[in-house]
This record gives C-alpha cells, sequence and structure tokens, in this order.
C-alpha cells in the first residue's frame, strides 16, 4: 500500500507540473488535480509543514555556517584575507537564499491551511446527523489549535532571520569596500552581537521545528 501510494504521488506531481502552468497558479485544478491521486488537503497540509520543518533545519545550519564564516574572518591571521572573504560572503548569499525558501514555505502551508479550514467548515454544515456534526467540530477545533501553535512558532523563526541578515550585511559591505587587516579588526566588537542573535535564531528555529515535528503526528 505504501509503495503504491508513493508511486501514485509520483505521478500525482509529474502531472502537476503539466497543471501548474496550465492553470496559472489556481488553487481548485491544483487540489483537483491531487484529489484524483487520492491526496486530500489535509494530507497536502502535513506535507507542506513538513517541507517548511525541513527547510527551517537547513536554514539553521546554514546561519550556523555564516556564523563559523564569520569568526574564522574575525580571527584572521595570515593567508589570503580574499578567499577568506569570499567564504563568508558565499555563506552570507546562501544563509539569504535560505531564509527566502523558509518565508515561501510557510506562505504555502498558510495557503492550503486557509483553503482546508473554509472546506472544514462547509463540509460540517452538510451533516444530518447532530453527533458527527459535533465531533466533525470539535476535531476542527482541535486541529486548527494545533496549527495555530506551530504557524505561529514557524512565523516568530522566519521573523528572527531578518535582523541577523542584516547584521551579517552590514559587515559584508563593509567588508566589501574596506578589505584589509584594520578592517577585519573591526568586526570584533560586532562578533559578540551576531553571535548572540545567530543563537537565538537557532533556537527559535529549533523550537518551530519541534513544533513541526507535534503537528505533524498529530494529523497522523
Amino acid at each position: 500500500m505504501r509503495t503504491s501510494r508513493l508511486a501514485n504521488r509520483a505521478a500525482a506531481l509529474a502531472c502537476l507540473v503539466t497543471v501548474a502552468a496550465a492553470a496559472a497558479g489556481c488553487s481548485a485544478t491544483y487540489y483537483r488535480a491531487l484529489e484524483t491521486f487520492g491526496i486530500e488537503k489535509r494530507e497536502i497540509l502535513v506535507d507542506r509543514v513538513e517541507n517548511t520543518r525541513d527547510a527551517q533545519a537547513e536554514a539553521k545550519e546554514q546561519f550556523a555556517t555564516a556564523l563559523d564564516q564569520y569568526r574564522a574572518l574575525v580571527a584572521f591571521d595570515g593567508g589570503d584575507l580574499e578567499d577568506i572573504y569570499d567564504r563568508m560572503n558565499d555563506a552570507y548569499e546562501d544563509s539569504v537564499d535560505s531564509a527566502e525558501a523558509v518565508r515561501n514555505r510557510i506562505d504555502s502551508v498558510e495557503s492550503v491551511a486557509g483553503d482546508l479550514f473554509v472546506e472544514w467548515e462547509d463540509e460540517i454544515e452538510e451533516y444530518s446527523d447532530d453527533d458527527l456534526r459535533r465531533r466533525s467540530q470539535r476535531l476542527l477545533t482541535d486541529t486548527r489549535r494545533e496549527y495555530g501553535s506551530v504557524l505561529t512558532a514557524m512565523r516568530r523563526a522566519e521573523e528572527a532571520m531578518a535582523p541577523v541578515l542584516t547584521l551579517f550585511n552590514d559587515q559584508v559591505l563593509f567588508l566589501r569596500h574596506n578589505l584589509n587587516a584594520r578592517a577585519i579588526g573591526a568586526l570584533e566588537t560586532e562578533l559578540d552581537t551576531i553571535e548572540r542573535a545567530t543563537s537565538e535564531l537557532i533556537a527559535e528555529m529549533e523550537r518551530s521545528i519541534a513544533e513541526a515535528s507535534r503537528f505533524i503526528e498529530a494529523m497522523a
């Protein structure tokens, strides 16, 4: 059964490449295409939360790498200064890309969650059995609460990325026009600030990753 579902998912995703181009972002067409392969909005939401969790884990590692490169730059004691700067700049640019990937993933989670909850509310009104209607309403309320917690954690981690990127960007810009040993020495005064901000960011990301894992388990 698992193999069959994975095969169906692969076929669905291949089909969606064509669908997305033809539908120009029409979510209704997108969902209908997935439902053809037995993939409902609830499962899409779980998949997107999982993808966001993975993107945050990658971003966490990338920001840690950028911090390591900054430390290496501050500790410069001879060698090819431009090479060390290039590694720092590359790490910063990769961090920017990682942050953008996380933001896009979170947006995609919000999009499908909104569609799921609207559909769920509409379908609750269709029940003729009062007990089933109440049970479905309770499940919707619980799911919304779980989702609210994970979304809040994700957005907090997302917001924590911006000030860290700003700090790194300032240092990269400064060095771009002042790449010499004296300028490197000036960077040390900012090391504590950058270490603290990066540490706080990583902590927020870890909390968000943990919330996502709990949500995925609960939805399973």
